[in-house]
C-alpha cells in the first residue's frame, strides 16, 4: 500500500510544480501555457467553468502518468537515487516530445476556444520544459522512496 501512496504523492507534488511552471510561463508572456483552463475548456466548451474541471483533470493525469512511469521504471534494473533521477529527465522529455507534438498539431486545431487554437513553437516548447520538470520530480521523488512497482517483469529476468 505504501508504494501507491508514494506514487500518488509524486504524481501530486510533480504536477504541481509542472502546473506552476506553465503559469509561470504564461504569466511571463513567453506561451499561452495556461494548461488547466485550456483542457477544461475541451470538455466544457467554455471558459466559465473550465478552470475547476482543468485542474481535477490535470492532477489526475498527473497521478496516472506517476503510475505509467514508476511500473516501466520497475522493469528496468534501478537501485539507485540517481538512476531513478535520469530515468525522470529522459521519460519527461519523451512525454514532453508526444505532448508538444499533440498539442501543436491535434489538439490546438480542434480546441473550441479561439484563445487555444494558436499553438506554436512557444506552446510547444513550453509544454516540453514543463514535462521535463514533470518526470525530474517523478523522478526525484520515485528515487527517495527507492520506490518498485512490481506489476510488469522485469526486463531479463
Amino acid at each position: 500500500m505504501i508504494p501507491i501512496l508514494q506514487t500518488v504523492l509524486a504524481g501530486l507534488i510533480a504536477t504541481g510544480v509542472m502546473t506552476a511552471a506553465l503559469y509561470a510561463i504564461h504569466w511571463r508572456g513567453f506561451a499561452e501555457a495556461d494548461m488547466l483552463r485550456a483542457l477544461g475548456s475541451i470538455v466544457t466548451r467554455n471558459e466559465t467553468n473550465a478552470m475547476p474541471l482543468g485542474i481535477v483533470l490535470h492532477f489526475l493525469s498527473g497521478i496516472v502518468f506517476a503510475f505509467l512511469y514508476v511500473i516501466v521504471w520497475s522493469t528496468l534494473p534501478v537501485a539507485e537515487f540517481q538512476h531513478y533521477v535520469l530515468l525522470g529527465l529522459i521519460s519527461g522529455f519523451a512525454h514532453g516530445l508526444v505532448v508538444s507534438f499533440v498539442l501543436v498539431i491535434l489538439v490546438a486545431e480542434h480546441h473550441p476556444l479561439p484563445r487555444f487554437q494558436q499553438a506554436g513553437i512557444g506552446v510547444a516548447v513550453a509544454h516540453l520544459l514543463a514535462h521535463v520538470i514533470y518526470g525530474l520530480l517523478i523522478g526525484i521523488v520515485a528515487g527517495s522512496f527507492l520506490l518498485h512497482l512490481a506489476v510488469l517483469p522485469k526486463l531479463g529476468g
